[in-house]
């Protein structure tokens, strides 16, 4: 269990904090960077998550994410893959494929990208969506240098489907999603 009796420690004022198994890294190693991108995208959820009020459902999806990002946060603040330390697995990638269905069942087919907006929450929906794909894109540069558990890439690439549809779905099932108009706004 976690237990944070000081928040101010002043460890990290030369520029290097600590990871999980207590090694000393510079504060902008790429490690650091991929589990603060996750740890942004978490927040950005806590945003969406004020515009889901009156959606239990989809509100209770988005808190489980939440969890499963801390999960995440913890694995990859450990380097290594051993299973001695928590770790992102496949049952959490599989539950975000099962949720994505089941909202992607009752909206039609896209016929063009589309922008990102809508409704609040589905603009929301977006932006976590594209730092998720930040932090997916971190982590994979992570994993071409150091060990990483395959899993948290697996996770990232679903959780960004995931907000996408979400974002439709926060969009009346799609009714209220704006198209892209290619070159709509070109002068002739």
């Amino acid at each position: 269990m976690v237990r944070l009796d000081v928040i101010m420690t002043r460890g990290g004022d030369g520029g290097e904090t600590s990871l999980g198994d207590g090694a000393r890294v510079r504060k902008n190693a790429l490690r650091v960077e991929a589990f603060g991108t996750v740890d942004e995208a978490n927040a950005t959820l806590g945003v969406l998550r004020l515009h889901l009020a009156d959606n239990a459902p989809a509100d209770a999806m988005i808190e489980r994410i939440q969890n499963d990002l801390f999960d995440l946060g913890a694995d990859l603040c450990v380097p290594g893959t051993g299973d001695d330390r928590l770790r992102v697995n496949d049952a959490q990638c599989l539950r975000l494929e099962q949720e994505l269905a089941v909202m992607n069942a009752d909206i039609a087919p896209l016929r063009s990208f589309v922008l990102p907006g809508g409704s609040p929450g589905a603009a929301y929906a977006h932006v976590a969506r594209t730092t998720t794909r930040r932090a997916e894109r971190l982590v994979v540069a992570l994993a071409a240098t150091e060990a990483v558990n395959p899993a948290a890439i697996r996770y990232l690439n679903r959780l960004s489907d995931h907000l996408f549809v979400l974002s439709r779905h926060l969009n009346a099932n799609g009714t209220r999603d704006v198209p892209w108009r290619p070159g709509a706004t070109r002068l002739a």
